[in-house]
């Protein structure tokens, strides 16, 4: 073995003065970009993880923990009460089955509505394209909370062309029902679904137009090409679009409040442990208590942590075709 390094090495400095020292030059400037990066990556893998670590710690700790100068990360007295006060507050599995089956209703007709209008703009031209795709990218630019108030008075007195005001004699209240989000996901309303239709678009508008081309001289039709062809080479971009939906809705607490207002969410009820947890406190003392800032933020941190848990789950199972989409995705106007 040392012979063989001694061996290479006497090799090295041969080819090193025959390169006039270019081949040490080389491999010290490798070395040094090789370590630049492996800081470099260490201190923005910290400055993401630190908080959620941070979190975790506080979660396992004893209120009188916090107010211990010597305990910085590892609590000093553990324990799992915290998970079981918040799980208490919050209604928990009620609360995670809800967001699961609104999070996961909403992505898929998300999706679906997206695919369609993406591969469409991608493939096909019709008036306006330009026009109508300008469209998507102010849905893109411009926030929800502009137009807060005429999502609120189109569901609150919900009408299609003054049809149902004429039958019968009023108008839809659609608030504290999941109606107006499936409206909004099947017209490419819902959150971020700007976002999703230029991806697929830019995605399908990689894809060579040949193969569609072979599928139409085998005879299949603009559909059966899109749903043979197409929809199972863009899966990896599919899969993430549904993963950014999933997340964005799991944490949306802007139209959940606005349109599900009385169904219990995660996202609503992180928000609402500091208050939560007040009335416990005063439930066990019998006066008006209310929690430290401390004591509260401790709380909220373990409630974070138990709404974080099933996305980490997610992201685990789908995470290599994740990975494959953001790879092959292209970015070709």
């Amino acid at each position: 073995m040392n012979r063989n390094i001694k061996t290479k090495w006497k090799e090295f400095i041969i080819r090193n003065r025959k390169s006039g020292g270019y081949l040490l030059k080389k491999r010290i400037s490798i070395r040094i970009y090789q370590i630049l990066r492996a800081v470099l990556l260490f201190g923005l893998c910290f400055l993401i993880l630190q908080p959620l670590f941070n979190k975790v710690s506080l979660s396992f700790m004893q209120e009188k923990d916090l107010y211990d100068p010597t305990i910085i990360v590892v609590p000093r007295n553990f324990t799992l009460e915290n998970y079981k006060l918040v799980n208490s507050l919050i209604n928990y599995w009620k609360a995670l089955f809800n967001s699961i089956g609104i999070s996961v209703m909403s992505s898929i007709l998300q999706v679906t509505a997206c695919t369609i209008v993406g591969y469409g703009f991608a493939r096909f031209k019709f008036p306006l394209k330009n026009f109508w795709f300008g469209c998507v990218l102010l849905v893109i630019v411009i926030p929800p909370q502009t137009i807060m108030s005429s999502l609120y008075l189109n569901f609150r007195f919900f009408d299609v062309f003054g049809i149902i005001k004429l039958i019968t004699g009023s108008t839809l209240n659609l608030q504290n029902s999941i109606v107006p989000y499936m409206l909004l996901c099947i017209t490419c309303m819902g959150l971020k679904s700007g976002l999703y239709i230029f991806l697929i678009r830019q995605y399908f508008r990689g894809i060579p137009k040949e193969l569609e081309e072979a599928a139409y001289v085998d005879g299949c039709g603009n559909f059966s090409t899109f749903l043979r062809i197409m929809l199972p080479d863009a899966r990896p971009i599919l899969t993430s679009c549904f993963l950014f939906a999933f997340v964005w809705q799991w944490t949306d607490s802007f139209y959940s409040r606005m349109f599900l207002g009385k169904t219990a969410l995660l996202a609503n009820k992180l928000t609402a442990i500091s208050s939560l947890l007040g009335d416990y406190l005063t439930s066990i003392s019998g006066t008006a208590s209310k929690p430290s800032v401390a004591y509260g933020q401790m709380m909220i941190s373990t409630g974070m942590i138990m709404a974080i848990i099933p996305l980490l789950l997610i992201y685990i199972v789908a995470q290599k075709g994740f990975v494959e989409s953001l790879s092959q995705t292209g970015l070709k106007m």
